[in-house]
């Protein structure tokens, strides 16, 4: 019976993950290698690979930062109070019950072109929506809770003891932080950055709501997939799609890779 419900699993995984992933890689070199290198080599989709690793590189920095920070402050923090705790924490799991569509859609409620708000940083030449900045926060909405769920619980588990004793030896809050937290914490950082990455480059929904998918300007990687796959140019978005995937199982060797020595450690 064993034997039957792993192969049944080993199926499902089959059917669900490689077989998809062999029909893209099929269907990028549909017209042999010239024609996957030509797919790539393409001028949009140079561009939307920059774009996507641009924004990937922004919004990874700016989560780690202040994702580590949030954790340290919901787990630490004495001054900020059970109530404020609560919302923050609501507010951090926000993005898994909330559709990225529904993020994205209600960014440009908020600072779209035609709200007050929207309007007034349009006069001051920064524009948020069908713009980088827009990009960058629907994927700063969908990625935020990430690394502050996968510190969180390590922070909770390893206490406050080493950190006050540090304190009482005289060492400051920076010292304390890079001498007794960080080499506790830096593994869960670096398992939830890898997924950072991961998520932030395939993102499609909340981006493609708030950039327009314009050429040459606000399309990512993802969303020229969308476009070539509308268009039936299918031997490109094969190949946009087989690039991901391979950076999709890059990034699962290094998740696995980051989790084994979270538990070492």
């Amino acid at each position: 019976m064993r034997r039957l419900w792993i192969g049944l699993t080993v199926a499902v995984f089959g059917l669900l993950l490689v077989v998809p992933v062999v029909r893209i890689a099929m269907g990028a070199f549909g017209d042999g290698w010239q024609g996957f290198a030509n797919g790539l080599a393409r001028p949009e989709t140079l561009h939307a690979l920059y774009l996507t690793g641009l924004i990937v590189v922004i919004v990874t920095l700016v989560n780690t930062l202040f994702g580590v920070m949030l954790s340290l402050y919901l787990v630490r923090a004495t001054w900020l109070g059970r109530r404020l705790k609560q919302l923050l924490n609501s507010v951090v799991d926000l993005p898994f019950a909330v559709s990225p569509v529904i993020g994205g859609f209600m960014i440009v409620l908020l600072l779209g072109p035609e709200t007050a708000l929207g309007s007034l940083l349009g006069r001051a030449g920064i524009n948020v929506v069908y713009a980088l900045p827009g990009m960058i926060i629907a994927t700063l909405f969908v990625t935020f809770p990430l690394i502050v769920r996968e510190v969180m619980p390590v922070l909770q588990e390893i206490g406050s003891a080493q950190e006050e004793a540090a304190s009482t030896l005289g060492a400051n809050a920076w010292t304390t932080f890079w001498r007794v937290t960080w080499p506790s914490i830096r593994w869960s950082v670096v398992y939830g950055v890898v997924l950072t990455v991961a998520r932030a480059l395939g993102e499609f929904g909340a981006v493609l709501v708030v950039s327009g998918n314009i050429l040459f300007r606000t399309q990512t990687a993802t969303t020229l997939v969308y476009q070539d796959v509308e268009n039936f140019n299918l031997i490109a978005a094969n190949s946009i799609a087989l690039v991901l995937a391979a950076g999709s199982v890059t990034l699962l060797l290094l998740m696995e890779w980051a989790k084994s020595r979270r538990e070492v450690h």
